[in-house]
């Protein structure tokens, strides 16, 4: 897979999750989250609710149904579009890919976490992913 999160700096351990076996997950994949404690790839899905980045490939129809996931670390992730050192992250529509959060009245934002560094569009740069969701309730 191309533009995978690389894991740079490890500062909690994966966490088991569970996943369909028919499904094939790439290390370094963004995850979404949903009910009872699964997850599944982002794809190209811009704010997506990502819980975190898989830790180890799952290959599609093995017989497994768990993967361990990182819900924080420091990683090593692809810009879409110019990002500054301090910007708070979102996912992009193209997958893989974060860019700078917007913040609109209303909305939710799905944060993956804060920039470390300053990219421009297709750069990689380091990444502290700390997913959050935070809702207007305007």
């Amino acid at each position: 897979m191309a533009n995978e999160a690389t894991l740079v700096i490890e500062t909690a351990p994966p966490i088991a999750f569970t996943c369909a076996d028919g499904t094939g997950i790439e290390k370094g994949t963004f995850l979404t989250l949903s009910d009872p404690m699964t997850v599944a790839a982002t794809g190209a899905n811009a704010n997506a609710v990502v819980i975190g980045i898989a830790a180890a490939e799952k290959i599609a129809n093995d017989g497994n149904t768990k993967i361990p996931v990182y819900l924080e670390g420091i990683f090593k992730v692809l810009a879409g579009g110019g990002i500054t050192v301090g910007d708070m992250v979102e996912s992009h529509s193209v997958a893989q890919e974060v860019v700078t959060a917007t913040f609109t009245a209303g909305a939710t934002a799905n944060l993956m976490g804060r920039a470390l560094e300053t990219a421009s569009d297709t750069d990689t740069f380091l990444m502290e992913l700390k997913p959050i969701q935070i809702k207007d309730p305007a």
